[in-house]
């Protein structure tokens, strides 16, 4: 026995132990967030029962199931349920049923023993609206110009019909409301800011003034004939689509005439085969991934938050990496290493356990008051007091992640230097290289595949980061992405959303929480693969170099 001890088996175990224990709770987690992600869009079929408490009359209702669970009857009457004391056990079932405009709740819990028997009617209707949540119910009229077209049976075909036929015109009026109108709000906030620049530039003559004044005025009321032209294309639209709409009636018997602009995406999930209910998934995925947010980030897409993540991280990583590369090379090969460099060594250690938070707070005295505030001034005084560089944007939130990671990249990038043998530098002096040729030559480029493995682990801290963000740029809703076609396409002074923050403002700041949960998981799981994703091209990258440089030695 003390021989097995002595050779450290028992070590070796608890290792493996401790390594299989750690990989079952990560797989478990990720495996969690992927089911509970994935399955929120999945067309869940849609139940109709009648509901009554003892002692109470029956009252219809209409939803999907969104959770069950299993109560004892003492923990149920604590919650307020009435049910009969025949067995120990309950069961629950929390249905979503919408209709939060008519209803003002989302989501209710009905006791199972209190249910009849559950139908799941074929004509059963899920709206997607752009206002108050989802709509269960039944079609009941589709008119045109107020007109009753169709009603009955033959309802859903029409209506499924004018709805298809209005996508494109929703779709017209968003590009001219997200992208064409504001183009045109850009070129005339320019034209505006020139005036002001021109009134208060006292080195022109009155003349040459006056005629920069009408060239300028000419050319925004240019611009802004374009605007009136782009309201009134909106407005034909948002006419022609006001002609169409429909009469749904919810299970209580409630009326409710919707116009057809008013409907994101209608189904009817009872209706569906499987293979029509994937095709519908995939669709809800995408358009997840690939919409805009809407109903304070409950529903709708993700798409700027991605996007912000990604560029934030690439700035980050365009800022961090050439800094903290050439830290790492001053301190291992130029510097004299002595009780100065030991206590920036200590100081950099100790600068990766600073919380977060902190770094935050420096970056917005720093960054946002001190050179924002100080850039604002100097570059865009016409546009004081409504701040340029001196509020929140993805370039100061990827300066102060920029120092978050810093000790990451430097600390790798020393242990890659450390790494390279002595020999390979006095060869390279004795056939005559200087010293920077030597480095820069021979063995930076050995040690370009520990940099990017520092780069690799500051990209994953960076992505998830969210606190300092927080004081920094993040927002909850972006007006617009930091890239688009005005001069100068890359507007690191906007502010910009980000997945991590995202799943916070939904998780625990949203009006409707539960609503929203499904949302966290989906909205993580896209977190994560967005890491996978970027380590990876890292990885490939650091591999592909590491690969060249040996054959190149061989």
């Amino acid at each position: 026995m003390r021989n097995w001890f002595n050779r450290g088996i028992p070590w070796i175990w608890l290792n493996a132990g401790a390594v299989a224990v750690s990989l079952v709770l990560v797989l478990g987690l990720f495996g969690h967030v992927v089911f509970t992600g994935l399955q929120h869009f999945w067309p869940k079929d849609i139940i109709a029962f009648d509901y009554a408490e003892p002692g109470q009359d029956p009252v219809s209702v209409m939803g999907e199931v969104d959770r069950s669970e299993v109560l004892s009857v003492r923990a149920a009457e604590r919650r307020g349920f009435e049910v009969d004391e025949s067995g120990d056990l309950i069961t629950r079932h929390r249905i979503k049923r919408g209709n939060r405009d008519i209803t003002d709740r989302d989501f209710t819990w009905y006791v199972q023993e209190n249910m009849s028997e559950w139908e799941y009617p074929e004509d059963a209707v899920r709206l997607e609206r752009r206002q108050w949540g989802d709509f269960y119910g039944y079609l009941r009229e589709v008119r045109v110009d107020g007109e009753v077209v169709a009603e009955g049976d033959a309802a859903w075909e029409r209506f499924d019909s004018l709805f298809a036929d209005n996508v494109p015109r929703i779709e017209e009026i968003g590009r001219i409301e997200r992208v064409e109108i504001g183009n045109v709000n850009a070129e005339i906030e320019e034209l505006r800011l020139a005036q002001r620049r021109l009134r208060a530039n006292e080195t022109l003559s009155e003349q040459e003034r006056q005629e920069r004044a009408e060239a300028l005025q000419e050319e925004r009321n240019r611009w802004e004939d374009e605007y009136d032209e782009l309201v009134e294309r909106r407005n034909e639209l948002l006419e022609e689509i006001g002609r169409y709409d429909a009469v749904f009636e919810t299970v209580e018997g409630h009326r409710k005439t919707m116009p057809l602009g008013d409907i994101v995406k209608p189904s009817r999930p009872n209706a569906m085969s499987t293979a029509e209910k994937a095709v519908f998934y995939v669709g809800e995925f995408w358009d997840f991934v690939s919409g805009y947010p809407r109903e304070a980030n409950t529903e709708g897409g993700i798409l700027p938050a991605i996007f912000g993540t990604v560029f934030m991280t690439l700035v980050m990583a365009v800022f961090v990496t050439p800094f903290g590369v050439l830290a790492a090379i001053y301190m291992r090969e130029y510097a004299k290493q002595g009780p100065l460099i030991r206590m920036i060594r200590i100081s950099v250690n100790n600068l990766a356990g600073v919380p977060s938070i902190v770094f935050g707070v420096f970056g917005l005295g720093f960054f946002v008051y001190f050179m924002g505030g100080g850039i604002d001034q100097l570059f865009y005084s016409e546009r004081l007091p409504s701040p340029t560089f001196g509020k929140g944007g993805v370039l100061w939130a990827s300066l102060t992640l920029a120092l978050l990671t810093l000790p990451v990249v430097i600390v790798s990038t020393e242990e890659g230097l450390a790494r390279i043998p002595g020999s390979i530098r006095q060869g390279a002096l004795a056939l005559g290289a200087t010293k920077g040729e030597m480095l820069w030559r021979t063995v930076v480029p050995l040690a370009t595949p520990a940099m990017i493995t520092g780069l690799i682990l500051a990209v994953a801290r960076a992505a998830g980061e969210v606190a300092p963000l927080m004081l920094v740029g993040v927002v909850k809703l972006a007006p617009a992405l930091p890239v688009d076609g005005n001069f100068p396409f890359l507007h690191l002074d906007r502010s910009f959303m980000h997945l991590g923050f995202h799943i916070y403002d939904v998780g625990f700041q949203s009006p409707n929480v539960e609503a929203g949960r499904p949302l966290v998981y989906a909205t993580a799981l896209i977190l994560v693969m967005v890491i996978i994703v970027l380590n990876l091209t890292a990885i490939m990258i650091r591999n592909h170099l590491r690969e060249r440089f040996r054959a190149e030695s061989d």
